[in-house]
């Protein structure tokens, strides 16, 4: 009796148990951070009076589950949250949308009708055996005679003939039903797909609820499977004109969902970073062997050995006609914060979650540059022309690659980065072959002599410039002479041809204006002195 009662508790309570509700949460908005995304999603559910589990389908593969954030009305308490990738319930199969659970019906029925086909078939099939079984009623004691054996035998005859063809007509029907039915499966695992492909993530609600009814849910999480880059598109059609830049982002996005008309954000900062100020502790000197010590002087120098091109000079773009702070914004309204810029993207995107680069504009900014040609003939002999880009900090640009056209045509890429110390951005615009550069030793003019025990050599180089181009040009020409680490070396600039001359780092500057087709040569001369029973390797 007491185990009676035990299961027929078990089966009541088990009657009342409540089924999951399933929804499935549409994506609205996505702020995407260089490493990270902020998703914002909604989902509408009906639920009963009391405690439910809400199973909310089509959110990112990978969330951070601490981030996770369910907005519902005053009337519902939220009191817990799981996500899960492996979410199995005997429930799930019967909450699907309309289109597959016709299918499945469909696919109930036809499974219905080919179980009485194969039923019917059985059913004649063994009919015909007994049939079979007794068709041996001829002979002396048969006990019939010829008109009654011939009746059995047009019985059997029309009989079998009969329940052969029931066969055949059946058989028929099955293979055909068969057919629909792989039909039905197909499009059962394509509706599936569908409705699955984007939705291996879910979260597992448990809510409880003061009234019955529809409830709206917000929810928010941020997740790793997205960021975004900024990239330019710098256009200039001569050197006095404005650079075109085109302010762009390459979004990509691998969440497991498709990002359909969403209102889209883009961020430079990182919410994933470590936001804890940091402390100072006593710092305690300690021995260290001459190896860790030559490691930390090492890197110390490498990090000194950065060096920057500044360019001083040159033809600047006709600022009467371009304002300096000039540009129009392509879509994108921009929030400088105290620690980051967003760009809040007017127009709704479509970001495939297929792992591939989307491109997004974000502004159209006019630049009014100074351009100006540089070269170091010593290391390239082509002259590169730089766009001076002065209050560049009110663009709010980010590092990044870009694409230069100048003149119409594509030259090639560069490198924006603005987080530098100095006041002006200097953009490289390509080579430009229409300036051409000769350097070449001047031989007359060089040569080894011995001094009793030292060895002197002279150096002399010319460099010639030529602008072939139909307007004047700004050139800013480099070249270097050796610096002396050693006191036996002694080292004399003897001719510069008026460069500008750092005695710390050996660096000659010449800054040049060339006129349409004018050609003009700088010379450079320096003579080295060091014993002669000596070998500079890198003279």
């Amino acid at each position: 009796m007491k185990r009676l009662f035990l299961l027929a508790f078990w089966v009541t309570a088990v009657g009342f148990a409540q089924k999951p509700i399933f929804t499935t949460a549409k994506i609205k908005a996505a702020t995407v951070y260089f490493n990270a995304a902020e998703l914002s999603q909604t989902t509408s559910v009906n639920l009963p009076a009391g405690t439910s589990e809400i199973v909310i389908k089509n959110v990112a593969d990978y969330l951070n589950e601490s981030t996770v954030q369910i907005g519902a009305p005053s009337s519902v308490t939220v009191l817990s949250v799981q996500f899960t990738q492996n979410y199995i319930s005997e429930y799930e199969i019967d909450e699907t949308n309309p289109v597959i659970k016709k299918v499945r019906d469909s696919i109930a029925l036809v499974n219905k009708e080919i179980k009485k086909i194969q039923i019917e078939t059985y059913s004649n099939q063994q009919a015909i055996a007994l049939l079979d079984a007794n068709q041996n009623v001829g002979g002396a004691n048969s006990g019939l005679n010829v008109a009654e054996l011939m009746k059995l035998v047009d019985y059997y005859k029309t009989k079998r003939m009969e329940m052969d063809n029931i066969i055949v007509s059946l058989n028929e029907k099955e293979t055909k039903l068969k057919a629909k039915l792989k039909n039905l499966n197909d499009k059962l695992e394509i509706n599936t797909q569908k409705e699955d492909k984007n939705s291996r993530g879910k979260l597992i609600v448990q809510v409880m609820n003061d009234l019955a009814g529809a409830v709206n849910l917000d929810i928010n999480y941020l997740t790793n499977s997205a960021s975004w880059v900024p990239f330019y598109d710098l256009r200039a059609e001569n050197i006095t004109s404005p650079i075109n830049m085109m302010y762009k982002a390459q979004v990509v996005q691998n969440t497991g969902i498709d990002w359909k008309k969403v209102k889209l954000t883009l961020s430079s900062g990182n919410p994933n970073q470590n936001n804890q100020a940091p402390l100072l502790s006593a710092w305690f000197l300690r021995y260290g062997n001459i190896y860790d010590d030559r490691n930390y002087r090492s890197g110390d120098l490498k990090s000194n050995m950065l060096q920057e091109v500044v360019v001083t000079q040159g033809y600047s773009a006709k600022k009467d006609k371009i304002s300096a702070a000039a540009y129009s914004t392509v879509g994108a309204n921009i929030v400088e914060n105290q620690l980051n810029v967003s760009f809040d993207i007017d127009i709704p995107y479509d970001i495939l979650s297929n792992n591939k680069p989307h491109s997004v504009a974000l502004k159209d900014i006019q630049l009014p540059a100074t351009y100006k040609y540089y070269a170091v003939p010593r290391v390239e002999k082509e002259a590169f022309l730089l766009a001076e880009i002065s209050d560049y900090s009110k663009y709010n640009l980010l590092p990044g690659d870009a694409n230069i056209i100048f003149e119409g045509l594509y030259v090639g890429k560069t490198t924006i980065n603005p987080n530098q110390t100095s006041d002006t951005l200097n953009l490289s615009m390509g080579r430009d072959k229409k300036i051409s550069i000769k350097r070449e030793k001047v031989v007359d003019k060089s040569g080894t002599r011995f001094l009793s025990s030292k060895k002197e050599q002279t150096f002399t180089f010319d460099i010639t410039i030529r602008n072939n181009k139909k307007e004047a040009a700004g050139m800013l020409l480099k070249d270097q002479y050796p610096l002396s680490p050693d006191k036996d070396i002694e080292i004399e600039l003897t001719e510069s041809s008026g460069a500008k001359i750092n005695t710390e780092t050996g660096i000659l500057t010449w800054d040049l204006k060339l006129q349409p087709n004018e050609t003009k040569k700088v010379r450079i001369s320096y003579k080295v002195k060091y014993p002669k029973d000596k070998i500079i390797g890198n003279l």
